[in-house]
């Protein structure tokens, strides 16, 4: 089962995530499927690709709850 999440880059202490879809047994940083966008929580600064995301949606991807917020407030979702 695939499912859209983040996956943690950036230095010690300063986390930038990225928006991947990624096998939902994969550890948080395995090798993603795609990638879809990213996410930095310090600049609340975000850049989603929403073409990708929406064909994803379609075909059953499951985002996590986070993603899930994160995808309202841009909304790309409702």
């Amino acid at each position: 089962m695939l499912k859209l999440r983040l996956t943690r880059t950036g230095r010690k202490k300063q986390p930038v995530y990225r928006l991947v879809v990624i096998e939902h047994s994969t550890r948080r940083d395995g090798r993603p499927v795609d990638s879809v966008g990213y996410y930095n929580p310090s600049t609340k600064e975000s850049n989603f690709k929403v073409e990708k995301i929406q064909y994803w949606l379609k075909i059953g991807v499951q985002p996590s709850a986070t993603v899930a917020s994160l995808l309202r407030k841009a909304q790309i979702i409702e």
